[in-house]
């Protein structure tokens, strides 16, 4: 039986050059894979996404972890016994820096609230952790940013260490391991220890600033987003230019933008208001001339520049306003709407027309006996639907 890979990570995580032989070549996924006797890469393990980089120059799409070895996933085959690998370090650092920002984000929450923190995921853009809490106010998310970065500030030593698992009760663990056997402990000095393989930084100032963007109920428990490091810089890059713009286009304070924004939705409201009222009294006008131009109790359209809730409200209107039937059809990018109403005194059950309707423009509908809506994704039936609801309706009402 061969040996396991040796994680050279584990000994030195700022190393990003390493050679290796070959010990086998498989397929993993149907792409080709290589177990190396040793790596820098890191797998994807703990929340903690897989190393990227390139073995003999090829790309390494993947790392996974499989018993106490590591396939690498390459691009294309590599015919060497011996190669070099390289990790991405820009992505490998990125990630220290999310992982150990966790640690110490996760220790703030216990040590404020008493709160476990039950998952933990880093992601591309932002990370995630699940921490047991029923419900949280926005002053207790900013003192738990507080004391995550006091701890950052203070630059503390972060090492690690394998212990055995007898050994286990003399660690302050944070919470119980979820493996047994050897274990390998990650401490943030004198604050945060930790059951963890993943990479870290040597220390918190590495980390750089801890923030929380946002949160949201999961379950029984609050998920909170959250960056480090080189992603809080370039979100607070893109935030202050986006808010610095905000500022110069209200012609207002950066601290006053809010207030001004506030304030413009206000007026938009208002004004949304009063555009609904002239819209209505316009639609009731709309149906009087309809009502007056048109040569019988049957009125058929159709619309490819009106919204679908437009054209039904101007057929209730048509229809409180006179004796007859309304046959409407719309065009738009969703596809086609059909609307077919009746005043009170035609004695028809519109949802008669549904079914056939419904099979000729190929879509959906419902309705009351006196107001029927149907929406299908065939535009260029939509005459001929027109025309199948003009004959019933003739034929009822003559």
């Amino acid at each position: 039986m061969r040996e396991g890979t040796k994680r050279l990570y584990f000994e030195n995580p700022y190393r990003t050059e390493f050679e290796a032989e070959v010990v086998e070549r498989l397929k993993y996924e149907d792409a080709p894979a290589l177990i190396l006797d040793q790596t820098c890469f890191y797998p994807e393990s703990g929340g903690q996404p897989a190393d990227r980089g390139t073995i003999n120059g090829v790309e390494v799409v993947h790392v996974v972890e499989e018993d106490d070895h590591i396939l690498h996933l390459i691009k294309k085959e590599v015919s060497s016994d011996m190669v070099v690998g390289k990790i991405d370090w820009e992505r490998r650092f990125d990630h220290m820096q999310q992982h150990a920002g966790q640690h110490i984000l996760s220790q703030s929450f216990y040590e404020l609230f008493q709160a476990a923190t039950r998952s933990f995921h880093l992601g591309d853009e932002a990370s995630t952790v699940e921490i047991d809490l029923r419900e949280v106010r926005e002053e207790d998310v900013e003192r738990v940013e507080k004391r995550a970065n006091a701890r950052v500030f203070e630059d503390r030593e972060i090492k690690s260490y394998f212990i055995d698992e007898s050994e286990v009760e003399r660690i302050p663990l944070r919470r119980p391991p979820q493996k047994t056997g050897r274990l390998r402990i990650v401490e943030v000095a004198d604050y945060d220890y930790s059951a963890c393989g993943g990479t870290h930084p040597k220390r918190t100032g590495e980390v750089g600033l801890i923030k929380i963007l946002r949160w949201e109920r999961i379950r029984d428990n609050i998920r909170f987003e959250f960056i480090c490091g080189r992603r809080a810089l370039d979100d607070y890059i893109w935030k202050n230019r986006s808010l610095r713009e905000l500022s110069n286009r209200l012609t207002a304070h950066e601290s006053d933008v809010l207030d001004s924004v506030e304030k413009l939705f206000a007026d938009l409201k208002s004004e949304k208001r009063k555009n609904r009222k002239l819209g209505e009294k316009l639609l009731q006008y709309e149906a009087r001339e309809i009502i007056h131009k048109a040569g019988g109790k049957i009125i058929k359209n159709i619309y490819t520049e009106r919204s679908r809730e437009e054209i039904k409200h101007l057929a209730l209107n048509i229809i409180k306003a006179g004796e007859c039937v309304i046959l409407y059809g719309v065009k738009d990018e969703r596809g086609v709407h059909l609307v077919l109403a009746r005043s009170d005194a035609v004695d028809i059950d519109l949802r008669e027309l549904i079914p056939e309707l419904s099979s000729i423009i190929k879509g959906k509908g419902g309705g009351r006996p006196s107001l029927v809506e149907v929406a299908g994704e065939k535009a260029n039936t939509l005459h001929h639907a027109l025309d199948k609801a003009y004959e019933f309706v003739k034929k009822r009402v003559g």
